[in-house]
């Protein structure tokens, strides 16, 4: 039976007689374990004071081992390789794996950093590094692994799994539709401050296509205030500036939180395009990334 309360060596020790009998030099031995050669000299002697047995015969510039340094040797030799491998596999568990994920950056704030923190929280291993842009090549660029992009499903060299489609319609804050009871009125909503994008998304919706889709007849409006990108516009609407053009599923969440109200529930417009997470056709997979192309498909 194996006595447990037996004093084992240091590791340090082992490590350094392992690679002085490996290689057959305390030099070598010392370049491996980036320590002196004086220090794997001091080590081995150590353990060959702590076992009361010699392990290596010292010549003027050479070294060779004993026959019971042989046979430690032999021994010890796979039981340290397999520590390494248990040491590895445990380190590989605990080193943090980050995946770029890139999109535009309305879908960035309005969708993905409010479910962020969750998966944050089970994946503790796992990072995703959010490249926020509305350049699509951008998004589509060499280092991009996964990739939420607007439009019409068609990306060549890509495979594209629609998320959600997209549905246009006015929201505004409570305390806007409050003061402005009449804003719920199809034919008085552009008395209002109306919110306008200027956006290089491709048939981009404004508000002028959004009220002659609605009308069946063709409107101009003026748009009170304009800003460049979506979430802006979405922002100044939660803000109480005006009335905006939401996207359903982008700001699902703000109205379950009451900070945008949806003024006129029955009049949404649904175009040809919708969001899509995009990967590289035949690319190789990676564990990391199909984790977050799952997770990604799973909350859309």
């Amino acid at each position: 039976m194996v006595n447990k309360n037996a004093e084992l060596p240091p590791l340090d020790y082992l490590l350094a007689f392992d690679a002085a009998a490996e290689f057959g030099s305390f030099v070598k031995a010392s370049e491996i374990l980036n320590i002196s050669e004086s220090s794997v000299s001091r080590k081995i002697k150590l353990l060959e004071h702590h076992f009361n047995r010699a392990f290596f015969i010292r010549g003027h510039r050479s070294i060779s081992l004993t026959h019971n340094g042989y046979l430690f040797h032999a021994d010890i030799s796979p039981l340290l390789e397999e520590l390494r491998k248990i040491s590895n596999q445990l380190y590989e568990e605990n080193l943090i794996r980050t995946v770029t994920l890139a999109m535009t950056n309305a879908v960035a704030g309005l969708w993905l950093v409010p479910r962020l923190m969750k998966f944050n929280a089970l994946n503790k291993n796992v990072r995703i590094k959010v490249i926020a842009s509305d350049s699509d090549e951008e998004c589509l660029s060499d280092d991009i692994s996964l990739s939420i992009l607007r439009g019409n499903g068609k990306w060549p060299g890509y495979e594209a799994h629609l998320l959600f489609d997209e549905s246009i319609f006015p929201v505004c804050a409570p305390t806007y539709l409050e003061k402005n009871p009449e804003i719920r009125d199809l034919n008085k909503l552009t008395n209002y401050s109306l919110i306008g994008e200027e956006s290089e998304h491709v048939n981009w919706m404004n508000w002028s296509q959004w009220l002659s889709i609605v009308k069946k007849k063709k409107v101009y409006v003026d748009q009170t205030v304009l800003v460049n990108t979506h979430a802006m516009s979405i922002e100044a609407a939660a803000s109480g500036m005006g009335i905006a053009l939401g996207r359903a599923h982008l700001i699902d969440h703000l109205i379950k939180e009451q900070k945008l109200v949806v003024p006129l529930k029955s009049k949404v417009v649904k175009t040809d395009y919708g969001y899509y997470l995009l990967k590289r056709t035949n690319h190789p997979s990676c564990k990391e990334r199909d984790l977050i192309e799952n997770w990604v498909l799973s909350v859309s």
